[in-house]
């Protein structure tokens, strides 16, 4: 099977704090050094691309020796923490930027669909901005044409089509922009996280529809997601990317097991010294704690006994505490978020957090099937709006939840979670 795209020495580095390539200084001497035939004296410098570090030089890495090639007809994963590289790694390989050292060779056509809208003019309807984005792909007019009504009626926007673009929603824009990407027969189709902002009903029918384009049309597909469901149904191969290097390239199912081991957090790891991180600050989580029944801190529970989270807390500002919103999310080993408890559905009134450093979440029953999940933790300094970030954290703590007689009727339950991916059955 023939290659049909190439990434060799890739590499692409960035300036902090700036836009641009640099200062005046900076410019001239990298000019100097040019017209002497001597290599740019500011590749020699920089930071790994690790946002979870604090920052000690000028120059960062987003990407560092990056090499693969990618066969005709193959569906080639790419994930990895954010940061990890992967947005910059795709717009590299659909031309948006260009690498600092390296070369892309590609055998066709590509299309992309990195954010939302990308390509689209928000005053140009749906339907002038099919044939634009055609325009841009090559296509002449009768091949668009040919294709609009099924792209129409993939998108579900048949009711808007003759509506300017800035009326849309951001699924409705995404669901036109992967219409026209997927049905105007790149050889190269590149999907960013954007299917994310789709409804799971538009996911299903999207995912579908790549893997139609792969194994009916046999054309290429470049999929970056954090949903490793999909990434397992979908992929052939994938790329973990890891601090803007490739870390791992194999078979999905080895692929994902590897990036998912290495998602492991220490039990009483020091939040403080996070720094992947959103929000103000005014209040900072410091570290997860777990106890059961008894109040006795733990690593495991059982599943459908009580449990207790002790979220600790730094407060370096005065805040409205009465308006605090706290949410504490379980995510399994595909990254998907099973269960969630927000302050403000539960009727908690986080006042006394003025006169405490800890917020205290009781579980009463925790009905999780046996596995270990990870904990992602969210503070809002307006619980009405849940605007305002004031701390955020993915993957601040690890839990172990083991097998327990869940329905009291004498049967264990098993470990995991019961899936169907979309596809399966058909």
């Amino acid at each position: 099977m023939r290659t049909i795209l190439k990434a060799e020495n890739i590499n692409k580095q960035y300036r902090l704090g700036l836009v641009g390539t640099g200062t005046l200084s900076h410019d001239l001497n990298r000019f100097w050094y040019r017209i002497r035939g001597k290599e740019d004296p500011y590749l020699k410098i920089g930071a790994s691309n690790d946002r979870a570090a604090k920052a000690t030089e000028e120059y960062v890495w987003a990407l560092r020796d990056i090499n693969f090639e990618v066969a005709e007809g193959e569906v080639l994963g790419i994930i990895g923490k954010n940061g990890a590289g992967k947005s910059t790694l795709l717009k590299i390989l659909s031309r948006v930027t260009g690498p600092t050292i390296g070369t892309i060779k590609t055998a066709g056509k590509i299309a992309s669909l990195l954010e939302v809208g990308t390509g689209f003019h928000p005053e140009l309807t749906g339907r002038e901005n099919i044939f634009l984005n055609g325009a841009i792909l090559g296509m002449r007019k009768a091949e668009i044409e040919a294709k609009l009504d099924e792209i129409v009626e993939f998108s579900g926007c048949e009711k808007y089509i003759d509506t300017p673009v800035k009326r849309y929603s951001s699924g409705m824009r995404v669901r036109l922009a992967f219409a026209v990407a997927a049905h105007l027969e790149p050889d190269i189709l590149v999907i960013d996280e954007v299917l994310a902002v789709g409804d799971a009903e538009f996911q299903k029918k999207a995912i579908g529809k790549m893997q139609d384009i792969s194994r009916s049309e046999g054309r290429t597909v470049l999929f970056v997601s954090h949903n490793m469901a999909a990434v397992k149904s979908l992929c052939t191969r994938v790329i973990v990317l890891e601090h803007g290097s490739i870390s791992f390239v194999g078979p999905t199912e080895e692929a994902v097991n590897y990036y998912l081991q290495n998602q492991s957090i220490k039990q009483h790891e020091d939040l403080s010294q996070r720094e992947d991180r959103l929000g103000n600050g005014n209040i900072r989580f410091t570290q997860v704690l777990f106890y059961n029944e008894n109040g006795v801190e733990v690593k495991d529970v059982v599943s459908g006994s009580p449990v207790t989270i002790h979220l600790q807390l730094e407060k370096n500002a005065a805040v409205n505490y009465s308006k605090l919103f706290v949410g504490v999310a379980f995510l399994d080993k595909n990254q998907q978020k099973i269960v969630s408890f927000l302050s403000d559905e539960m009727g908690s009134d986080l006042a006394y957090v003025e006169e405490s450093d800890v917020i205290k979440l009781y579980i009463p029953n925790l009905y999780l099937r046996a596995d270990t999940y990870a904990i992602t933790l969210q503070l809002c300094d307006d619980g009405a709006n849940r605007s305002g970030f004031v701390d955020l954290i993915e993957f601040a703590a690890t839990f172990n939840v083991l097998g327990g007689d869940l329905w009291d009727v004498g049967s264990v339950n098993r470990p995991g979670n019961f899936a169907i991916f979309p596809g399966e059955f058909q």
